[in-house]
């Protein structure tokens, strides 16, 4: 994108951060209300639900896990799916069309490139798809039935393929026909998005990127194209597109001389931002505060990438401190049903950081109903 003409504004990465965790919910909760948090950090990943709790969790107060389960399954507020990155994400219902058609353009294309190697044709793929939304046309299926269901009704090409993908049914999920159901025991379920979510308006692709763009800046700025396009997972050319017809919203900004763009409407958002006390916050794998930018500099040092950033695409889970990772956390199961949260932080922490970490450790304990016995790995 083109630098701005004049003066570009300097802002301190303090402040910055400061930004981010209020946009984020870990300065102040966001109430009871999980639609809130998931719609304003563009959505909680996923693959871990008792992670994605807790990071809902960690930015509201008084939820419980059966709190986010109605949300989901009963009021039918937030969606879970597959979107950005084809990664599983709770979304907020409303707001779930909008997801859907910005980042399907290029998750489909990447599941028919894998499909065009089995010799997949747009007629097969036409069948797949015709043969799912059939069978659920009833209702909530678990993946294992649905998949039997369609077997007999697609081709010899198509059965193949079923017998490489641990997901026979991406294609619906990425085109938007269908999307999670609630579990049946251990096993996931698959529900038709037009009976489960009626009503819900047909919108652009360019429209939704658009909008797309907006919600993450809102909640990650200030960053750049490159920023969403690894975060979206939409390609740098097609998010370019986005980004340049969104240029008369954006504002150009100077982080310690690393230049990113913003929302022009959250410049003064950005100058009124500040960190009062310490901001701790403990957060679950894959927390979505660590998954905007392309480089992590501002949330770590070089030589803690791994601890947090690990092989196969995890990421661990963290201590937050002022928007910074100052360590990494597990808990496992105690005698006498208690709960143990073992840190380990990268530097000696005072007294009064390990009283708050403490103070976290006892929350989480609470969402699960627990007591917590907080330990600190020796240095």
């Amino acid at each position: 994108m083109k630098r701005t003409r004049g003066t570009i504004p300097v802002f301190a990465p303090r402040k910055v951060a400061a930004f981010r965790l209020a946009r984020h919910h870990l300065l102040r909760a966001a109430g009871d209300d999980p639609v809130a948090v998931c719609r304003d950090v563009c959505g909680v990943q996923a693959q871990l639900m008792p992670a994605a709790h807790w990071n809902i969790s960690a930015r509201t107060r008084g939820l419980s896990p059966a709190d986010i389960e109605a949300a989901l399954w009963h009021e039918r507020t937030l969606v879970k799916s597959l979107c950005m990155r084809q990664t599983v994400h709770l979304l907020p219902a409303v707001e779930f069309h909008v997801y859907c058609a910005a980042v399907r353009p290029s998750r489909v294309a990447a599941v028919v490139r894998i499909m065009d190697r089995f010799g997949i044709t747009p007629r097969d793929r036409e069948a797949l798809l015709r043969a799912g939304m059939d069978a659920l046309e009833s209702g909530p299926m678990a993946k294992g039935e649905l998949t039997a269901r369609i077997r007999p009704r697609v081709s010899s090409r198509v059965r193949a393929w079923m017998d490489r993908v641990w997901n026979a049914n991406r294609l619906a999920l990425v085109e938007g026909l269908i999307c999670y159901g609630p579990d049946q025991g251990q096993q996931v379920t698959f529900v038709r998005v037009d009976c489960w979510l009626p009503g819900r308006r047909a919108i652009a692709a360019g429209e939704a990127q658009r909008r797309l763009l907006a919600n993450f800046l809102h909640s990650y700025g200030p960053a750049s194209l490159a920023d969403f396009s690894k975060w979206s997972g939409i390609p740098v050319a097609e998010a370019r597109s986005a980004w340049e017809a969104s240029a008369d919203e954006l504002a150009e900004v100077n982080i310690s001389g690393q230049h990113a763009w913003m929302l022009r409407k959250d410049m003064s958002a950005l100058r009124e931002s500040a960190l009062g006390g310490p901001a701790v916050s403990l957060l679950a794998a894959f927390d979505s505060y660590l998954l905007a930018h392309a480089k992590k500099d501002h949330l770590l040092e070089p030589r803690h990438y791994k601890r947090v950033y690990r092989s196969l695409g995890w990421i661990s889970p963290v201590v937050l401190v002022n928007g910074q990772v100052a360590g990494v956390w597990r808990h496992s199961p105690g005698p006498g049903g208690r709960l143990t949260v073992a840190v380990e932080l990268f530097a000696k922490p005072s007294g009064a950081l390990r009283e708050r970490i403490e103070e976290q450790a006892a929350r989480h304990g609470r969402f699960l109903g627990r007591p917590v016995h907080t330990e600190f790995a020796r240095r």
